[in-house]
């Protein structure tokens, strides 16, 4: 290990020396623009048809990072990649002249530089560059990461997600695919009529879900805000305010686990619409996905087209678990009816809700890979759905599963406001029995609720969760750029 370290002491010594020589020499290893580049993929496109051999007078500018050399002397080839791709350059001596052939051999690999010259195919069939001239544009001081030891340590991949980007045309990949989704999604619900809007980040109250905040303070106004859980209360505000139709796509955080679902800071799109119920939105959540999947380029065994399968919440722990948990709803008869089937009974889990989220998470949630609604969820656990119109007991809620986890949760929205303030006081109950994700009452959104909301259905989707589904990933760090590490 001594040996490796002094060795790599060497090579960053060696790289700042001819960062030295070049500055000395009058060279600039780094300027401020190199206008006229071109991608690599929309170089070589047109070109695809080249015979092995054959030359044309299309000249061409691209630029990126050196990522392979090989020969020397008279003439070498080097490998040039950008975002789109890679091409090889050919450089000779009689063209390029032999002083500036000598540096472009000098220099290393990572550094950036630009490339001017034909394209052509080798006798070998390779796509090329026949090289011209080379413009330095930034050295790279510290040599990229070794393929096969230094980025294939997932905690070098997370933390440096650039080595990562650098080395590893997958990873660039998914999250080229990332903003193709999210690029989608923006296209699906403009064309619906609905209006991109932002909402505070800095909260004076958490809302919208059940999570624990992220608290700092303000030192001007002298009090707390809380990182924003959920955009859902302020975005039915505007509802009321008579948007009719809003959307966004932005960052919430909850001060909770991380796990391969479950990252702190996350990406949600949240949309409400008037004059709409959870069937509606669930006919629409199907719709954008579908929509996103094929913008995506999406190939994988999850079949995202319409009509999605359904279930009730109820009747599906039931099949799996054989747990009533409508029969039994308050904790202790919940956790006597899981003893009576053999199931161990958690002991950290202090609410019905909480347990009925067990039941959920152990006996469902894996179950269902295909695209699934589960309907129909407990009013305990839904605080902000209205109550369901033909089962008592019951909210219009679901929430969507595939791939063996959750990336949605809707309702038919709850705008009765004395309804609303009963559900909050019924929250603080359950706060004072130690759970401590129940909702606080939010008396600027209930009296927003009292200017009256008109019928409404809104839904939250995991943008990263999504994006997980969109490129077959299994872990959400490998679809959010910087994760949250240890």
């Amino acid at each position: 290990m001594a040996d490796e370290g002094e060795e790599r002491s060497q090579v960053l010594l060696d790289r700042r020396r001819k960062l030295e020589e070049l500055r000395a020499a009058g060279i600039d290893p780094f300027p401020h623009a190199f206008p006229g580049v071109e991608p690599i993929a929309e170089v070589k496109a047109p070109h695809e048809a080249l015979d092995a051999g054959e030359e044309t007078d299309h000249r061409a500018r691209v630029a990126g990072r050196l990522a392979a050399r090989r020969g020397q002397g008279k003439a070498a080839f080097l490998d040039l990649v950008d975002r789109s791709g890679r091409m090889q350059l050919h450089a000779r001596a009689d063209v390029l002249g032999e002083e500036a052939l000598a540096r472009l051999l000098q220099l290393d690999l990572g550094d950036l530089i630009g490339a001017d010259g034909t394209v052509f195919r080798t006798r070998r069939g390779e796509l090329s560059l026949k090289l011209d001239d080379f413009t330095l544009l930034a050295k790279s001081l510290r040599p990229p990461p070794e393929k096969h030891h230094g980025l294939a340590d997932v905690e070098t991949r997370h933390r440096h997600r650039e080595l990562d980007l650098l080395s590893n045309e997958e990873t660039r990949a998914v999250f080229i695919t990332r903003a193709k989704a999210i690029s989608a999604i923006r296209r699906f619900l403009d064309d619906a009529g609905f209006v991109e809007v932002e909402t505070p980040m800095l909260q004076p109250i958490y809302g919208g879900a059940a999570a624990r905040p992220f608290v700092t303070h303000h030192n001007q106004l002298d009090r707390d805000f809380y990182l924003r859980i959920a955009t859902e209360l302020y975005l039915k505000r505007l509802i009321v305010g008579g948007l009719e139709r809003v959307y966004e796509i932005g960052k919430n955080f909850r001060n909770e686990g991380v796990s391969f679902k479950h990252n702190p800071e996350f990406t949600v799109l949240e949309w409400y619409e008037a004059y709409a119920d959870y069937d509606d939105v669930a006919r629409r959540c199907e719709a954008l996905v579908a929509h996103v999947a094929e913008a995506a380029g999406y190939q994988g065994e999850l079949d995202f087209s319409a009509p999605w399968r359904r279930e009730t919440l109820a009747g599906a722990i039931g099949a799996r678990s054989k747990v009533d948990i409508l029969a039994n709803r308050d904790l202790a008869s919940l956790q006597a009816a899981m003893r009576e089937q053999g199931h161990d009974v958690p002991e950290n889990e202090e609410t019905w809700g909480q347990l009925v989220d067990h039941l959920l998470t152990k006996f469902v949630e894996p179950d269902l890979i295909q695209p699934t609604f589960l309907m129909d969820y407990p009013v305990e656990i839904s605080p902000l759905a209205k109550l369901h119109r033909s089962e008592p007991g019951l909210t219009e809620r679901f929430e969507a599963f595939a791939g063996g986890m959750e990336f949605a949760n809707a309702f038919t929205e709850l705008n009765d406001p004395e309804d609303q303030r009963a559900r909050f006081e019924e929250q603080q109950r359950f706060a004072a029995a130690g759970d401590a994700e129940a909702h606080p009452v939010d008396e600027a959104f209930l009296q927003a609720l009292e200017h009256g909301m008109p019928p409404t259905g809104g839904i939250g989707i995991g943008i990263d969760r999504l994006v997980m589904l969109m490129t077959g990933q299994q872990t959400i760090r490998e679809v959010v750029l910087f994760p949250a590490m240890r």
